[in-house]
């Protein structure tokens, strides 16, 4: 499960990557079982290139891309998509020969077997994705779409990650009167889960670019025209501004919990192994703030990639610490003084 995680991670990698440079719709074919292989001859590259050309993509934003401009395209989402076939078969074949040798339980199988379906849908919207730049005009990725898909990821990611953590320590220490930060580390895990979210629809909408100050959008709290569009709920996910202003929110309230969450984990007693875990997660929340901010100010999708990358980082440390909280009680044992004199 743990390499299932790192290959999620991985998927992140070469997802983020296709999409920076443009590759989301250069492969117009789907054949998930059979396109395991790239085109290997100088005709079969022609083929590919011709299906490509006739996406309205290439037609209003590739005019003259060359085939090896093209094949430079193709295969980094080519790798990305084979990588996912990879990650079927390793978790598959694991999962069914521990379940012949019956060395997990049936309700363990029950629950993988799930995760292996959220999986397969995870694909599935991929696939619509890249369905969309087959049969219409669209010319990159709808924010409608790769939103809900990378969020999805990430809840995936979450379980996985947790069920191995659980599996490697299934008894929880006991830590009485830390359960309030228990329970804001839950909270930060999801605000971490919703701002990748958000961040995705940045990316997708190309909402990074609108406004590039910070903290205020030239010179405004509240974006002129954030609620131009109609129906309302339209402008949270095709407005532009709105998109860039609900991202810095969400993300600046997320850093926060999760600064407090750092600074309580390091002052309670939680021991070596949990307290080392705060400190990595006080890290990254700080290099994510700081990455956030520079890919604002600079504009370059380049850094908002390895903002994206360690958004990703950032939510593992936090489901660790959150992990390392699950015997944490509301209860604060009394002094032995205390007790006695409670007797």
């Amino acid at each position: 499960l743990l390499v299932i995680c790192f290959m999620i991670f991985g998927m992140v990698v070469g997802g983020g990557h296709a999409r920076t440079i443009g590759a989301g719709f250069v492969i117009q074919t789907w054949q998930p079982f059979t396109g395991i292989i790239p085109p290997l001859t100088h005709a079969a590259w022609e083929r590919a290139f011709g299906l490509y050309k006739a996406t309205a993509q290439y037609q209003a934003m590739q005019p003259k891309m060359t085939l090896a401009q093209f094949q430079s395209l193709y295969l980094p989402m080519f790798i990305d998509r084979d990588w996912g076939r990879l990650m079927a078969v390793v978790f598959l074949v694991p999962l069914a020969i521990f379940r012949l040798r019956r060395r997990i339980s049936n309700r363990l199988a029950a629950w993988l077997l799930f995760l292996f379906a959220l999986g397969a849908g995870e694909a599935a919207m991929g696939w619509y994705m890249t369905y969309q730049g087959m049969t219409s005009r669209v010319q990159q990725p709808s924010p409608l779409y790769l939103g809900p898909h990378f969020v999805l990821a990430m809840l995936i990611f979450t379980a996985m990650l947790w069920t191995a953590l659980t599996l490697r320590s299934p008894e929880p220490v006991r830590l009485p009167g830390l359960a309030r930060l228990r329970g804001l580390l839950s909270v930060s895990i999801g605000l971490i889960i919703a701002t990748i979210g958000l961040g995705a629809l940045v990316a997708a909408s190309g909402a990074l670019k609108v406004y590039n100050t910070f903290p205020l959008m030239d010179g405004h709290a509240l974006p002129p025209h954030a609620l131009a569009l109609h129906p309302l709920w339209l402008n949270f996910f095709a407005n532009k501004a709105t998109v860039q202003f609900d991202h810095q929110v969400v993300a600046t309230v997320t850093a926060v919990f999760v600064v407090i969450a750092a600074a309580m984990g390091l002052r309670a007693p939680v021991g070596a192994k949990a307290r080392d875990l705060f400190l990595l997660l006080a890290g990254l929340v700080s290099l994510q703030y700081i990455l956030g901010m520079s890919t604002l100010v600079s504009g370059m999708d380049e850094l908002g990639y390895v903002h994206e990358l360690n958004a990703v980082l950032l939510l593992a440390a936090c489901i660790a610490c959150r992990h390392a909280l699950r015997g944490a009680t509301a209860v604060v044992p009394l002094p032995a003084y205390e007790m006695k004199a409670a007797e």
